[in-house]
């Protein structure tokens, strides 16, 4: 029973506070691997962690029911705690109850998580299908890199985003490509492509549906962090082959609904205090519950997107180009890394650590 309340209390802790410890060092997007890998873990180990503890739970009340009553009557009690009290009919359906209401607690969790996943899943083959059956083909020669097609829908208000279905699709409204010139349309659609790619729309389905099945601190920023860290990630694939000046350039015309040209970007080196550039909305972090949208200078794109879609401008766009412009130094990159898997390896550790601990 020890090593259960201990790896409870170290769930606990690590779910209200990980991401105090986690955010920092991956902020700027300096390491965003090891980033995801950190987050991915955090969360990870917080789950292990409840489940062992609760299995272990179970296992003990189902070996001796009696005297773990008998335990936990005297640990609240004291001398007060007779036979007459931990034998009683009353108490032992008390505990009975308490059992019971933690066992239906954890039937809710798991229960919201695999519905908010299905629900997922099932919305965004279908907007794919949709997508498909309606749009345009667009020409995008790699596009079988991802085993994507990209298509145009009619609709004004600029946006690209991609969802994942049998096949895939990538979407870029008419509004969009009135204000993207041909390198920047490439530089998009090789960063949609990153994230079918690299499977990003399973990370996004994951921790959305985790923040809304458990939504406590580690979940609920974590979504929102492994949803910014999944652009960056794309962002630095997208620019590798595109180049740098394009890809920010086209995040600022979808924000903001205006054409920008990637010289402006290329002269001016960075977005910073002074600049000249235009205003565009911080789309911040997409809530556990949205499923990100393509914004612009007035407004952003109906909610209406699939909750599994991942849009070009979903979140943070001022980050993100300010990043692209000003990339972080490589002993910046090497020490946020070392930093990050330091904490990584804490994190695998903390659990089968205060196991052995707890069995002494």
């Amino acid at each position: 029973m020890i090593t259960a309340l201990a790896l409870l209390g170290y769930a606990a802790c690590a779910a209200w506070w990980a991401p105090a410890l986690l955010a920092p060092l991956t902020r700027r997007g300096a390491s965003v691997r090891a980033g995801l890998a950190a987050w991915l873990a955090a969360m990870a180990s917080v789950l292990v962690s409840a489940a062992v503890a609760i299995e272990s739970s179970f296992r003990t009340v189902a070996a001796d029911w009696p005297q773990l009553t008998q335990a936990l009557c005297r640990s609240v009690a004291g001398g007060a705690c007779t036979p007459a009290v931990y034998r009683s009919a009353l108490y032992e359906g008390g505990v009975t109850a308490l059992a019971a209401t933690l066992a239906l607690l954890s039937a809710v969790a798991l229960w919201r998580y695999g519905r908010r996943v299905q629900r997922s899943r099932a919305q965004t083959r279908s907007h794919a299908r949709t997508a498909l059956l309606v749009g345009r083909a667009l020409t995008d020669p790699a596009s079988g890199i991802a085993g994507a097609r990209a298509v145009m829908l009619d609709d004004p208000r600029p946006a690209a985003y991609c969802v994942a279905g049998r096949p895939a699709a990538i979407v870029v409204t008419s509004g969009a490509l009135t204000v993207l010139d041909p390198p920047q349309l490439r530089a998009v659609l090789a960063h949609e492509r990153a994230h079918l790619a690299h499977g990003h729309h399973v990370l996004a389905t994951v921790t959305r549906a985790l923040a809304a099945a458990l939504p406590v601190p580690l979940f609920t920023r974590g979504a929102a962090e492994v949803a910014r860290l999944a652009e960056m990630s794309a962002d630095d694939t997208a620019a590798r082959a595109n180049g740098r000046p394009p890809l920010a350039a086209a995040l600022i015309a979808i924000a903001t609904g205006a054409r920008y040209p990637s010289t402006r970007i290329a002269g001016a080196g960075h977005l910073g205090a002074g600049h000249p550039g235009p205003d565009y909305p911080d789309a911040g972090h997409p809530g556990a519950g949205h499923p990100g949208a393509g914004y612009q200078g007035t407004g952003h794109l109906s909610t209406s997107l699939p909750r599994g879609a991942l849009a070009a401008t979903a979140c943070a766009v001022p980050d993100r180009v300010e990043r692209l412009l000003r990339p972080a130094s490589r002993a910046s990159r090497t020490a946020c890394t070392l930093a990050l898997t330091l904490t990584l390896t804490a994190l695998a550790a903390a659990p089968p650590a205060l196991t052995l601990l707890a069995a002494r």
